[in-house]
């Protein structure tokens, strides 16, 4: 009878070791990172993914998502064209099971990209640009960054009111802008703040992505007589416009319209044409210098602006999954649409902060400038977020 009783106490711990062993964990929680890992844009695509890949582990030393004891999982679509976005979302949210999706950078992938997960019913967090993204009436949309002709308005003002306060005031101005999504909406918010501004716009010309030869385009901006020039373009182009109007002895102040202006890669393919540049931005890893150190430190190059934006989209989105306490992708819609989340990579953003308005929107972002400094970008203006005074024409400016 004893050597039963210690063969039933044996057979019970047994048991309960077992049991205890092979109790399933949580599974993982996926988010799909919808981004451009070839073609012309896969650059920003690998900006991209380094920041996720960098919020993830504050993530994970935090203890992941506590509310369900379970870890994130990332899970990409290379989108090198608009034309891959829908079946890239349909392959991830029906065979990889993700939860919501962040991406993509180009505004006409995620335009594509975001009807589909509005059907789908999953939500999407991006920092394109285009101001169709959040204008249709979508539930399942949420924008990081300000839409383009907001971004459009404060590069002309900015450049304006830098230009005035160096004494050398704007007369004429010239837009340059590629056909695409982000290139027509922002280049519509520069039309609108040069005509509040009273401010002539000399040359107003479109231009196919991916040019190849910039000098027709160089040489109209210097036969309009404009003494402000506003491209508006991804980074090959961009490269190809500065390159041409330094090497044609253009010397007139450039701004950038963000994307290809404020990648550490305008600094490798243009070397020394970069000094001065200025170029508008959604935000500049000097207002995050702890996170900017660890990527530095990582990657061996300053962060890229969609590297903090969409890491910070990111851990938004987990926030809310955590918040939610659920996977049902409505529940984490509607905590992303109720979130204010002011720590992590949100904090390094122009407004301190990642929230959204009733149409999905930022809610508290603003746009920045920088000037290309050395081998740095540093945030120039609005005064109130600048790092560094800007220098217009070899003059520092107060």
């Amino acid at each position: 009878m004893f050597g039963k009783s210690i063969l039933a106490a044996v057979a019970g711990i047994a048991a309960f070791g077992a049991s205890f062993e092979y109790a399933p964990a949580a599974e993982p929680v996926k988010i799909g990172v919808l981004v451009p890992l070839s073609g012309s844009t896969s650059q920003f695509g690998i900006n991209t993914r380094n920041g996720v890949e960098l919020a993830l582990e504050d993530i994970k030393a935090a203890g992941g998502i506590k509310s369900l004891g379970a870890d994130v999982e990332l899970v990409y679509a290379d989108v090198p064209a608009p034309n891959a976005a829908a079946a890239a979302v349909q392959r991830l949210v029906s065979q990889d099971k993700v939860v919501g999706i962040v991406g993509s950078f180009v505004s006409s992938t995620t335009l594509a990209a975001s009807e589909v997960t509005e059907r789908l019913g999953v939500p999407m967090i991006t920092h394109s640009f285009a101001d169709q993204i959040t204008s249709r009436g979508y539930k399942y949309i949420f924008q990081v960054s300000n839409k383009a002709s907001t971004i459009g308005q404060k590069q002309f003002d900015y450049a304006v009111e830098i230009a005035k306060r160096a004494g050398k005031p704007i007369t004429k101005a010239a837009i340059l802008y590629e056909d695409t999504a982000y290139g027509t909406a922002q280049a519509k918010g520069l039309r609108d703040a040069a005509a509040a501004a009273k401010i002539p716009v000399v040359l107003d010309e479109s231009y196919p992505l991916n040019v190849t030869d910039a000098s027709p385009l160089v040489n109209k901006i210097r036969a309009s007589g404009a003494d402000l020039v506003f491209p508006v373009s991804y980074f090959n182009d961009a490269l190809m416009i500065i390159r041409t109007m330094k090497q044609q002895k253009l010397d007139i102040p450039t701004v950038g319209g963000a994307a290809g202006y404020i990648v550490p890669d305008f600094k490798k393919g243009l070397g020394e044409f970069t000094e001065g540049v200025f170029s508008i931005a959604p935000a500049n890893y000097d207002n995050a210098p702890a996170i900017a150190a660890r990527y530095k430190a990582k990657h061996g190059m300053f962060m890229a602006h969609e590297a903090l934006m969409y890491g910070a989209a990111f851990q938004h989105m987990v926030k809310a999954i955590d918040e939610a306490k659920s996977r049902d992708p409505d529940k984490i819609r509607d905590a992303i649409a109720k979130l204010k989340k002011c720590d992590g990579f949100s904090a390094g953003l122009p407004g301190g902060c990642t929230a959204f308005d009733a149409n999905g929107l930022t809610s508290v972002a603003f746009p920045i400038f920088v000037q290309w400094k050395g081998e740095d970008i540093a945030t120039v203006y609005p005064p109130e977020a600048a790092k560094a005074p800007p220098v217009w024409h070899g003059k520092d400016v107060k």
